[in-house]
């Protein structure tokens, strides 16, 4: 167990080992599991740090739907985070991000401002065309990533993996 370097943030002690249980989403019209790469990707670098997959799943690129299944989860105690790929764009049919927004209670703009900062150095000014989210909705934490495997990847190891227990703690209160 570590102690969390800000007295006031609540969350008492963290333990830097802790498993979570994470949903991850696929959000595509033409995805299966099988060939999911950027959910595949997500699902190897969670487990490479000890976290458990609650539940795996690819669903259309529908608002209703998407929206459903979230407010499930988040009513399902066991559940810590749900971490969605896709959607994140500016394509009419990119939703993740305004669905996610909707539900959440607390943003975290920071998140999606580091994203793309850090994204700059590898994709140049496209990382602008990302609307990568995060925040908490009840006590879960969600993340809301871009569909391609490359952004999956910067994002979870620069943004999501550092946080997440940490974040998941404070949702938790």
């Amino acid at each position: 167990m570590h102690q969390c370097e800000s007295p006031d943030c609540g969350c008492g002690d963290v333990d830097a080992n802790a498993a979570l249980n994470v949903v991850v989403i696929t959000l595509s019209d033409t995805r299966k599991i099988e060939d999911d790469k950027s959910g595949n990707r997500i699902v190897e670098l969670l487990e490479d740090v000890g976290h458990k997959i609650a539940e795996r799943i690819v669903m259309t690129d529908d608002a209703g739907p998407l929206r459903e299944s979230v407010l499930a989860f988040v009513a399902d105690d066991s559940v810590d985070a749900i971490i969605t790929t896709g959607g994140t764009g500016i394509a009419p049919r990119d939703m993740a991000v305004d669905v996610m927004e909707e539900l959440l209670d607390a943003s975290l703009p920071g998140f999606g401002e580091y994203f793309r900062a850090v994204s700059i150095s590898e994709i140049g000014p496209k990382a602008m065309l990302s609307r990568a989210t995060a925040g908490r909705i009840g006590r879960t934490i969600a993340f809301a990533l871009p569909g391609s495997t490359g952004a999956v990847t910067t994002a979870m190891n620069h943004c999501v993996l550092p946080i997440i227990r940490h974040a998941s703690a404070l949702a938790k209160g």
